[in-house]
């Protein structure tokens, strides 16, 4: 089957990302066929002299809608393609030029009608993106959930490297109003059709991330309190690893009490963590620095997931909330 892709990028405010993404395209030159698509959703700094600029040298379309967030204009991309498969990307990435041919490799080998891959950091990404990067990578933390097999059917894609087929899409009605968390939910609805999804080896993106300390915690924060809103609807998709961050802080407040109150010794095995998490950063970017950085992510990333989840989760789950009344900041109309 010879398949064409089209990549639908949503930004919002972001010219320069959508520059930098384009780029790396360009100097991927492949010859697969495929098109982007860059949906504009609703931006007052457009990227449409980014597009026009790439125009000649790569297949583009471009269209300005108003703002109704990036799940609705990811289903606003897919359904003006003109690709037979859709990948899902955010404005913040680079992709590597191994990427779309490992991608149709996969998918000539073992078809799935929905796909994730990795996040990966660039050497050019400053030492908060690689710190944050780690953490929400690493098996150390809850990011080893997103994916570091070999080979993982039955995965929930991320909508930063997120494929999916026509013929999925058109079956589901693609994304949902919430945010963030409408990339888990299409992901079990798609499986709730009858597709199969799995996660790609190797076909890793590098995600930006334009982040700062406040806004990475608003992020995990976020996540937190989407998570349960997403197990009330998809039940079988709860998974005890989503409690980690939750039993974290009690671990943290627990070891630092009793090792003021009774002994030191209670302290050694969260510090045993920390220095793990600062070792395996550090050799992992080669960089002290970006080590110590990381054992802050971890905290920051812990604590604003678990108690963010644990708050939704006596609201949602225990009193049986609304959660468009009880957080309606994570839904668009």
């Amino acid at each position: 089957m010879n398949r064409r892709y089209s990549f639908i990028i949503p930004v919002y405010n972001r010219p320069q990302e959508i520059q930098e993404l384009l780029e790396s395209v360009a100097d991927a030159k492949w010859d697969i066929p495929y098109e982007i698509v860059i949906v504009e959703d609703g931006s007052s700094e457009t990227s449409e002299a980014v597009v026009a600029h790439y125009s000649e040298q790569l297949p583009i379309s471009y269209y300005f809608k108003p703002n109704s967030g990036p799940g609705d204009s990811r289903n606003f991309g897919m359904k003006n393609a003109k690709g037979d498969y859709f990948i899902i990307l955010d404005s913040d990435i680079l992709m590597p030029k191994h990427y779309l041919p490992t991608v149709e490799a996969f998918l000539a080998s073992h078809y799935v009608d929905c796909f994730g891959g990795a996040d990966a950091a660039h050497p050019s990404f400053s030492p908060l993106q690689k710190a944050i990067n780690f953490v929400m990578t690493s098996f150390l933390t809850t990011g080893g959930i997103r994916g570091k097999e070999q080979r993982v059917n039955s995965f929930e894609p991320r909508s930063f490297n997120m494929g999916i087929s026509k013929k999925a899409f058109e079956a589901t009605g693609g994304f949902g109003k919430i945010h963030p968390g409408e990339d888990p939910d299409l992901s079990q609805r798609i499986k709730a059709k009858g597709f199969e999804t799995a996660f790609i080896p190797n076909a890793a993106v590098f995600h930006k991330r334009r982040i700062s300390w406040e806004k990475f915690h608003l992020q995990v924060k976020k996540f937190g309190l989407v998570r349960p809103i997403l197990t009330s609807w998809h039940p079988k998709s709860a998974k005890i690893t989503y409690w980690f961050p939750t039993w974290f802080i009690v671990f943290v407040i627990s070891s630092v009490l009793l090792a003021a109150g009774i002994h030191y010794f209670f302290a050694v095995p969260l510090l045993l963590y920390v220095l793990t998490v600062f070792l395996l950063s550090t050799l992992q970017n080669k960089s002290a620095y970006i080590g110590l950085l990381s054992v802050a992510a971890v905290f920051v990333q812990f604590f604003g997931y678990g108690w963010a989840f644990l708050r939704s989760t006596y609201h949602i789950r225990w009193c049986k909330k609304d959660p468009k009344t009880q957080f309606p900041h994570l839904f668009f109309e």
